[in-house]
């Protein structure tokens, strides 16, 4: 079977090929002969009931410097020119992002997007997880400085995150009796006109936050996310550190709770965050993570990945 796939994502040219899971996942298209194209999500366009972008044809290689040759630009029309459109952009999950998933999903019926567009907008990381939220730490939604200084007495010490951030960006750990709550309040009612999560501070972030990947909502592997000294953010674009893991029973049970509703949903590429047994955030917009699995775990994560899209592929066919 050879796949025509159009990824959707930043540009490649920037990309660190070293940990970069969109790469690994590209690279094992190519391996099984799939053809790929390159497009931004800014330049989707819709008219007269076609979804079209301005793509070029890509080759990539694992050459630091030299890891991707362009074809010549051409319009692709993804439902008649693609089998698969992998939906692969950097959040934020803003309203840019938002209308890209409301056009993709107009294509569904004739080019299989992964993930499922209209599952990723309705599933919003640190909104969806509370439907899950018996394996959560205790948690606030709010815009309140009321309701969150009322929960910040209760819990001692609080993490304070925005609903639609990104890589740790604009977390902050309020301590037992640190007088910025109420200036943060502030500040992100200026930034963001969405309320804000406050979560009640685990000591044991110290200790790694575990991302843990689920494929077709079956676990593939994970990795411990260790924070650097002084730092509460162990995501690896915040400069934590990766070391090797395995599953605990308590992981195992948050696994089996939230797979068939992924796998439900079409969320094929999910990237779960547990810290201390606590289930925190449910990534689905572009989960990372899977070099650092394989590197550790010897395992094949984009080939589970593409074994899961090649079959959806033919049941569709």
């Amino acid at each position: 079977m050879t796949l025509k796939v159009a990824v959707q994502m930043d540009p490649l040219e920037t990309i660190n090929i070293a940990g970069d899971s969109t790469f690994a996942i590209m690279l094992a298209a190519q391996a099984r002969g799939h053809r790929l194209w390159h497009y931004a999500a800014g330049d989707l366009s819709y008219r007269d009931g076609r979804l079209t972008a301005p793509a070029r044809p890509v080759t990539v290689r694992r050459v630091a410097g030299d890891h991707v040759t362009f074809g010549e630009w051409t319009t692709l029309d993804l439902a008649a020119d693609a089998d698969v459109v992998l939906m692969r952009q950097d959040p934020p999950f803003d309203l840019a992002y938002i209308t890209a998933t409301h056009l993709l999903e107009r294509i569904q019926g004739e080019t299989l997007v992964v993930n499922d567009p209209a599952s990723v907008r309705n599933a919003p990381e640190k909104l969806f997880v509370l439907d899950y939220a018996r394996f959560m730490p205790p948690t606030l939604v709010t815009r309140r400085l009321e309701d969150a200084r009322a929960f910040h007495a209760e819990h001692g010490e609080v993490v304070v995150k925005p609903l639609y951030g990104n890589a740790g960006s604009a977390v902050f750990h309020v301590g037992r009796n640190d007088a910025n709550l109420a200036a943060l309040t502030e500040l992100f009612g200026q930034v963001w006109r969405e309320p804000f999560m406050v979560q009640a501070f685990l000591p044991d972030v110290s200790k790694g936050d575990k991302r843990i990947v689920l494929i077709d909502g079956k676990p593939a592997g994970a990795i411990n996310r260790l924070p650097k000294d002084g730092e509460i953010r162990s995501n690896l674009a915040a400069g934590g550190r990766a070391d090797a893991t395995e599953l605990t029973a308590r992981e195992e049970e948050i696994c089996a709770a939230l797979g068939p509703e992924l796998a439900k949903r079409g969320l094929l590429f999910v990237g779960i965050d547990v810290i201390a047994g606590y289930l925190t955030e449910i990534n689905v917009t572009s989960p990372t993570g899977i070099v650092a699995i394989d590197r550790f775990n010897g395992t094949d994560t984009p080939a589970l990945i593409w074994d899961a899209i090649e079959g959806k592929v033919k049941s569709h066919g």
